[in-house]
């Protein structure tokens, strides 16, 4: 990892502006509002709370307007920040291959002194692809991982269906997506063939995966930092009250009211939680993250002692906190995690804050494979 430091930061926000876009034929569907919800939140907290400098697009951003807080994460919006003085950019956005801040000759005179907090966008884009990240997991590791299978528009789906034995339950979900998108639990042939036809509306690729019907838990990851110059994770949280055995998507059901953290002693009663929490720092190390990361857990089933398998990595896990008048009961599984450490939103934004690397930096780093 590479770090710099500013006396005092001079951070904007960057929030996604390029609606839906394809890779390789895959259609990939942010949030409806581009994730200003939560810039607005991580931007209002910093300056009010964290006595961060945060600058806006408007000169008195309203602490009830989402976009008073945002800058467009577009060439025209980076620089639009960076000549306000931003030395830090907080991508709270989507990352690709072909993303401002990996291929815009505008920047290259920034790129050694702007920091950002987020992503390498060449990883994101591989990493993003469930089917890309499982093989290069099976490739590197011996990790935890349910059985997935990867159907085809261009196959028979009779005959797939044969070939690979798929068991019942089963879960459909797109090749890439965000949080419970397109996710659903399937229980027999008819079913998963009705949801995929549904998936093939999105992406020409629908990834199959095991069912995995015991305890859901999630690891945030925090990338090295100069205060901590390794990869950890912050406290489990695990999740319960699913709707039709998945956990439902946080805006339609609030995470405070179907997740908490453990504490530690709950976490050194079970073997499974510690090796759960190595596999995931060991995943962070693989793919090189430069920013938290989350990922999603469960048991294989709710016999004590069922061994936790990965079944989905968040490269851009939601950030979404109290603090705006008109947000004050938000929350995130991050910031739950947060506070199973004693950190407050404040606090959790300001040691993120502390992990971002040269826009250099993130330009350059590659999957390894």
């Amino acid at each position: 990892m590479v770090f710099a430091s500013h006396a005092s930061p001079e951070v904007c926000i960057d929030h996604f502006t390029s609606g839906i876009y394809c890779i390789d034929g895959v259609a990939y569907l942010p949030g409806e509002l581009g994730y200003q919800d939560s810039g607005a939140d991580i931007g209002y907290v910093l300056r009010t709370q964290s006595k961060v400098d945060v600058l806006t697009p408007s000169p008195n951003a309203d602490p009830d307007k989402d976009t008073d807080w945002c800058f467009p994460d577009s060439e025209t919006g980076i620089l639009a920040a960076i000549t306000k003085g931003a030395t830090h950019l907080w991508a709270n956005t989507i990352l690709f291959a072909s993303h401002p801040l990996q291929i815009s000759p505008c920047l290259n005179d920034y790129q050694d002194k702007v920091l950002v907090v987020g992503q390498p966008p060449l990883l994101v884009e591989k990493f993003d692809d469930k089917e890309y990240t499982n093989n290069l997991l099976r490739l590197k590791g011996s990790f935890t991982m349910p059985r997935t299978w990867t159907i085809r528009q261009t196959d028979d789906m009779e005959a797939f269906f044969v070939k690979n034995g798929v068991p019942y339950p089963i879960v459909g979900k797109p090749i890439r997506g965000r949080g419970s998108h397109g996710v659903k639990v399937c229980f027999s042939k008819e079913e998963i063939v009705q949801h995929v036809q549904q998936l093939f509306n999105e992406s020409p690729i629908v990834m199959l995966e095991e069912y995995l019907s015991g305890e859901e838990a999630t690891i945030t990851v925090m990338p090295p930092s100069p205060e901590k110059p390794y990869y950890w994770s912050m406290p489990i949280v695990v999740r319960f009250n699913h709707q039709e055995g998945i956990a439902p998507y946080s805006g339609v059901v609030a995470v405070t009211a179907n997740s908490k953290a453990l504490t530690p002693q709950e976490v050194e009663k079970d073997v499974r939680y510690g090796e759960a929490i190595r596999e995931c720092e060991a995943v962070a190390e693989i793919l090189q993250v430069t920013a938290p990361i989350r990922i999603d857990i469960r048991r294989f089933s709710e016999n004590p002692g069922s061994k936790f398998a990965l079944f989905d990595i968040n490269m851009k896990p939601n950030m979404t906190g109290p603090g705006r008048p008109s947000r004050k009961s938000q929350a995130s599984l991050t910031a739950i995690a947060a506070s199973m450490l004693g950190w407050d939103y404040p606090m959790l934004l300001h040691n993120i804050l502390k992990t971002a690397s040269p826009l250099a930096h993130l330009r350059q780093l590659e999957p390894k494979i």
